[in-house]
């Protein structure tokens, strides 16, 4: 029987003094296989400390089970001293761009000529940047549960970064002034107070789509929102798709990052996602959709994975940031954001139950 405390657990933090020795999270999971090898690939992000940005990050592995930090621009032992390894991608030094204080992944596609008109870029990184503006929430739309919560520190908008490598990454500049792919919405619109969590799904050439959240400061509900685009640079929005659920369900509150698949079998689109409770905590809950397009509709009314139930539990307060990966046939793996009782964040991995996708049992890590 696995220990509870680290059942599920893949990634935790760096060592003390590495870029990512305070905080882990937002993984974007990959897994390439060929005829001579099986490859993964996970970017994510991570800080030092609170007071200090985060940037992106990667780690590799043969079996997406157990994770090797990645060597990034790391090229002499000086430079790994100084704890930059698997560092990928940094904050903007421009102090007009809109990624100066956070750089959060959110999806990671790889592009070819055939998908969209493109020169360079194999690998294509939509990201969250936020700058350096401190604002507050308007009174009212944050419950008093999540009070911590009304002071923002950086607008975030989406982004969009290019690689051949997957390590070296040259950011694309948006329509937006500060770089960003477009802006938030205006005053009194739901998704003006930030755009989080850009994450993407290339149905067909000339259609690409885009689903993000943001907080609407009208309902004081977290919202997923739907845009769409021709070649994953110019952006048409179209509004709110997702909101928050039925009171006293585990997204009462609404809807955070998420990852949006196609089936496999041709038949629909399915989105995980983080619900918000009316309490602060987080869970996991399914979604489905026959076009991906504007109608989604719950799967059921409970979540496809909670927090753990043992308080001594790396993620016993919350688990969000759900990335799902199709491993063939019936089988998925979903990759996740932990939160334990001390604050503390980890990257964990639960496997579905059956032929099924409504519930996901925790991966047995470790062994007594």
């Amino acid at each position: 029987m696995a220990e509870v405390w680290s059942e599920g657990l893949v990634f935790g933090n760096g060592e003390t003094g590495s870029w990512d020795s305070n905080r882990v999270g937002s993984p974007v999971v990959r897994r390439y296989v060929s005829d001579n090898e099986e490859r993964w690939c996970m970017w994510y992000s991570g800080n030092t400390q609170e007071e200090t940005g985060s940037s992106i990050g990667l780690a590799t592995s043969s079996n997406g089970m157990h994770w090797r930090r990645g060597t990034g621009k790391v090229e002499t032992d000086e430079q790994d001293e100084k704890g930059s390894v698997g560092v990928v991608m940094e904050c903007s030094s421009n102090w007009w761009a809109f990624d100066t204080t956070q750089l959060i992944p959110s999806d990671v596609l790889i592009m070819s000529s055939a998908k969209v008109r493109a020169a360079t870029g194999v690998y294509w990184l939509y990201y969250s940047g936020a700058d350096a503006e401190i604002f507050e929430l308007p009174a009212g739309v944050v419950p008093a549960i999540l009070a911590e919560e009304r002071v923002i520190k950086g607008r975030m908008r989406p982004g969009l970064a290019m690689s051949n490598d997957g390590r070296n990454w040259a950011r694309i500049e948006g329509e937006h002034h500060s770089g960003a792919l477009f802006d938030v919405g205006t005053e009194g619109e739901w998704d003006s107070l930030f755009i989080a969590a850009p994450q993407v799904v290339f149905h067909e050439a000339g259609d690409i789509r885009m689903y993000y959240h943001a907080l609407d400061p009208n309902t004081g509900l977290y919202s997923v929102g739907f845009a769409r685009s021709r070649d994953g640079l110019r952006w048409l929005k179209f509004g709110k798709i997702l909101e928050g659920g039925a009171q006293g369900a585990f997204d009462e509150l609404g809807i955070r990052a998420r990852h949006v698949v196609e089936h496999p079998s041709g038949d629909g689109y399915l989105m995980v996602y983080e619900g918000v409770a009316a309490d602060g905590h987080t869970s996991i809950g399914l979604a489905r959709s026959e076009t991906g397009l504007l109608k989604w509709e719950r799967c059921q009314s409970e979540p496809i994975l909670e927090p753990s139930e043992a308080n001594t539990a790396w993620d016993s307060k919350g688990v969000g940031s759900p990335c799902l990966v199709h491993m063939g046939g019936d089988e998925w793996r979903l990759y996740y954001v932990g939160i334990g009782s001390n604050g503390c964040t980890a990257i964990g991995m639960a496997t579905n139950v059956g032929d099924s996708l409504t519930r996901f049992n925790r991966w047995h890590s470790f062994h007594l």
